[in-house]
């Protein structure tokens, strides 16, 4: 590697450190994702939410020599623009990474409306995770009985009070880390949020396996 190559693949600039754990614990399941394995450095913007929207380019202004590609992960709620949908905010501050320097080679993930709504999928490990495990009634059964779960909705209208009351309930101390074990151990086919969505085919472009096997033909 020569002194003007990129040191690492991704940098990511997440809210906060409960985001910073959710992606600690995807990018540590590259099969899962469909990726090759990487090389990763995550950070949390100072001003959280706010700061990530309309911040991170001057943040991640002096990276684009060090890293290939860059990731800015936030919440729609809390960022200060609520009125913009989660398309919107992400388009703002892409243009404003490539007016920065990265091009095309950063991307932007807004989760709406934060990030508990990657935390609700039907999987046991979600009631362990949450100290709900063999309690009655089952979690999503408690989720639909408290008003905060639609029958045939996939997660509740209101993610992150849903999360905090069932831990409440429980007497779970809220961690950034139950976060990182739900990253970890949840199947992520049972993920349908679309942010989410966003996030694994934006990693699957830029270090999905097909690449990897197609370089590997190269001369």
């Amino acid at each position: 590697m020569s002194a003007g190559d990129p040191q690492g693949d991704l940098f990511c600039l997440a809210a906060d450190r409960d985001i910073e754990e959710a992606l600690q614990g995807l990018l540590a399941r590259p099969q899962s994702l469909q990726i090759r394995p990487i090389t990763a450095t995550i950070r949390t913007h100072p001003n959280r939410d706010p700061g990530c929207y309309l911040r991170a380019h001057d943040f991640l202004r002096s990276f684009p020599r060090w890293f290939v590609h860059a990731l800015v992960v936030f919440d729609r709620e809390g960022c200060g623009n609520e009125s913009h949908s989660r398309e919107e905010l992400e388009k703002e501050v892409e243009d404003r990474l490539q007016a920065a320097g990265w091009g095309d080679r950063a991307r932007v993930v807004v989760m709406d409306p934060e990030l508990e709504a990657w935390v609700w999928s039907d999987s046991p490990q979600v009631e362990k995770a949450l100290g709900w495990a063999g309690r009655a009634p089952a979690l999503r059964s408690w989720l639909i009985e408290s008003g905060f779960l639609a029958q045939a909705a996939d997660k509740p209208s209101r993610p992150k009070e849903a999360v905090e009351l069932a831990l409440r309930l429980v007497r779970k101390p809220r961690s950034s880390a139950i976060y990182r074990e739900i990253a970890e151990s949840v199947s992520l086919r049972r993920c349908r949020d679309p942010a989410f969505a966003k996030l694994r085919l934006i990693l699957q472009d830029w270090f999905g396996l097909e690449k990897t096997h197609a370089n590997k033909d190269l001369p």
